[in-house]
């Protein structure tokens, strides 16, 4: 049977969610607290890939055992999970449903504290130094939405396939001191996010005219982008699924 894991982590202390040689991953300790508990190899696969440092609200696995499980589970392994990991729920789905190939959308958070603040210091990007004109930065927003090959804003030398992605919200929002940027997409390229937050940044500073963000992405070159957002600030806070 396949099972659905949702389940939510603070990536401070990994090197983001996927096994890596000689880094410690959220998935190594996904599926080192399964086998242990089902007495069985288990081999999980992830909703997506977050970088190191990033952390995840809501996210998705999948997993298959032979074994029928109970509802009791979802508490057991939390016990054996360290802290920064938590699991909300375990559930049964079709033989062939995919945590990252049947996902319909993923969206994202990211996080800029206007003010030095020492309480946010490991959640969110600190930027007091500069003001940040955030009516401009919703300017170059919505000129994401014109295009679908986002290369500019994707990590080089990766193994991507294609670099078109279908953007369907990004906006800015200001609460106080507060920053927070949400964006969604049917896919992310690998470091897309912090790269479309250093870019915008860089609109609200100044540096970058708004209708520059169409001569960004045009230019299809990392080098053409703004430098990727800490890690730190940014949230995967949902993956959307048509489940039964």
């Amino acid at each position: 049977m396949r099972y659905f894991i949702e389940f939510s982590y603070n990536g401070k202390n990994y090197f983001g969610y996927q096994i890596q040689p000689n880094a410690i991953s959220v998935q190594e300790e996904m599926e080192k607290a399964l086998s242990t508990i089902l007495q069985e190899h288990i081999k999980t696969t992830g909703a997506g890939r977050t970088d190191t440092g990033v952390h995840a609200k809501k996210i998705f696995a999948h997993f298959d055992t032979d074994k029928v499980l109970d509802q009791d589970l979802s508490r057991r392994l939390n016990s054996f999970l360290p802290a920064d990991i938590s699991v909300k729920r375990i559930f049964p789905v079709k033989d062939d449903f995919h945590a990252r190939f049947d996902a319909t959308f993923r969206t994202y958070e990211y996080y800029i504290s206007l003010e030095k603040n020492p309480f946010t210091e490991e959640s969110a990007w600190q930027h007091w130094r500069k003001p940040l004109d955030v009516d401009k930065m919703n300017e170059g927003c919505k000129i994401l939405f014109e295009y679908e090959d986002f290369t500019s804003f994707a990590k080089l030398h990766t193994d991507n396939k294609t670099n078109l992605c279908k953007i369907y919200k990004a906006e800015w929002e200001q609460n106080g001191s507060e920053l927070k940027f949400t964006v969604s997409a049917n896919r992310f390229l690998r470091n897309m996010v912090r790269a479309i937050v250093g870019t915008l940044v860089e609109v609200g500073t100044g540096k970058l005219k708004p209708e520059e963000v169409r001569k960004v992405i045009e230019d299809k070159h990392r080098n053409s982008a703004g430098t990727s957002a800490p890690a730190h600030g940014l949230y995967l806070v949902d993956v959307g699924y048509e489940f039964e």
